[in-house]
This record gives structure tokens, sequence and C-alpha cells, in this order.
């Protein structure tokens, strides 16, 4: 059975000076231990502000806080590909969806992305607020699934603040209806990491969504020219909902990159 597992913003645990010290969650951290009704002896995850990995005994609870000590240090993570998914934004809770299942699967980071079809117009102070809700449910859902860490997710974007965040990535995968049926998503990864002789557990992948009405072809081609590994990409024939494809899209790569338990079949992963 998964331990419960915590994420600590500030405390690093190697430099607690007791062998019995209080963690310092944040308080909806705090109420989750309560709920959780921890008792002395049981063992929790904790990954600390400098992303170590402990395992730690409850000794007791003050009030909401557990106070634990250390039983057993993780060694250090292996390298992992590291997925973003460029959402073009949706209506009612489907953003809500396609996060929580996106850091279920282990997708690293989020950027909402405001397309000219978006059904959703948020000023700036609702995209602020939009944000931060995201944020709790990703960092629910990797409390959940037990990820080594919280994935980042950016308050909305525009098209020019997207394709510069793009630039640096090992392949941009544009996921489009309109792609040509042969527009394979591995032979696009395969020909980002060669370009970049990079190894699989090393890279840096982003994913593009678009909203309801799907992508332009202006914005289409405003992707592809943003990054040179860049690339149309198929999801099959089925036309899919943009939640439903914010989903399918990045575990696609995930599971080419070996990071879901596929044998890598290119000549680069490690």
């Amino acid at each position: 059975m998964a331990l419960p597992r915590f994420f600590l913003e500030e405390q690093v645990l190697p430099a607690e000076q007791e062998a019995v010290f209080p963690l310092r969650l944040a308080a909806d951290d705090a109420r989750h231990a309560r709920v959780l009704r921890l008792a002395p002896g049981e063992h929790i995850a904790v990954v600390d502000a400098a992303s170590d990995y402990f395992e730690c005994e409850v000794a007791s609870m003050d009030g909401d806080v557990p106070l634990v000590r250390i039983a057993q240090r993780g060694g250090a993570q292996p390298l992992r590909p590291t997925v973003m998914l460029v959402q073009g934004l949706a209506k009612g809770d489907k953003m809500d969806e396609v996060v929580r299942h996106g850091t279920e699967l282990g997708v690293a980071a989020f950027l909402p992305l405001a397309c000219e079809r978006s059904v959703v117009r948020l000023e700036p102070k609702k995209a602020m607020a939009r944000a931060e809700r995201w944020r709790a449910i990703a960092k629910s859902a990797a409390m959940q699934s037990g990820q080594p860490s919280i994935p980042e997710v950016s308050a909305p974007a525009s098209l020019a603040e997207a394709c510069a965040a793009l630039g640096g990535a090992t392949a941009v995968l544009v996921c489009w209806e309109e792609a040509p049926a042969t527009a394979s998503l591995r032979e696009a990864l395969e020909r980002g990491l060669a370009a970049c002789c990079c190894p699989a557990a090393d890279a840096r992948v982003a994913v593009v969504v678009g909203p309801e009405g799907g992508l332009t072809e202006a914005e289409a081609q405003a992707l592809l020219a943003c990054n040179p590994r860049a690339a149309l990409v198929t999801l099959g024939p089925s036309i899919l909902r943009t939640e439903t494809a914010g989903v399918v899209a990045p575990a696609l790569a995930l599971y080419e990159l070996g990071a879901l338990g596929s044998p890598w079949r290119g000549g680069m992963r490690p």
C-alpha cells in the first residue's frame, strides 16, 4: 500500500537538528493530515523543499502538525523525461480534469493556452484565480498518485508567450485534426531526440492540444515555426474532445519515451 505523501514548500529535512521534529505543512496539507488521522508508528512519504524523498515515522500529533522522525532517506531519483502539456483553454471544468489526470500520468508542467477558438475568455484577475485552482488540483493529484514532484502550472498564456516558452524543447508535438494521417507521434519524437542527440530519459517534450474548436491554421503554423523540432502529429482517425486529447496525447508521449514502462524502439534511450 502506498504511503500518504506530503510536499514541503520551505522545510529541508536534513537541516533539522532534533531527532523528532514537526513537519511544517501548508494549511491544506495540515487539514489532510488531520483527515488521515495519522497515529504514532505510521509511516508517511515526504518530499522536502530540496526535492529529496524521505520516509518518516509519525512520533505524535501536535494538533494538525505531525511530529516525525526520519525512518529512511530515499536514493537519488532516476532521470525521467519531462513532458509539458500546452492545453488550449477549455470551458467548464474540463481544464480541471485535464490537470488532474495529466498529473496522475506524470505530466511535469501545464501551460494553458488562450486560442482564437477558445470558448473561455479570462480576464487577468480571473485567470490568476483559475491558475491557483489548477495548482491546487495538481498538488492534490501528485500527492494521491505518488509523483516525485508537483507539476508546474502556469497562468494562461498567449500564443506568442507559448511559442517563446517552447523554443528549447527537445520536440514539440502539435496535435491537429488536420495533420496528415501519416504524421506519427512516435516518429516525431524519434526525430527530435536524434536531432538533439538526447537520451529519452533526459528529453523535454511539449505536447500541444487545441481548445474545443481546435487550432487555427495560423496557430498551428506559428507553433511549428517556434522550434526546429516541432511537428504536426495525429492522434488517429477519431476526432477527440479537447479534454480527451489533453490526456491521451501526453500519455502517448510518456509511453513512447518509456516513462510508462514501454520499451523505447529508437536508438537514443540509455
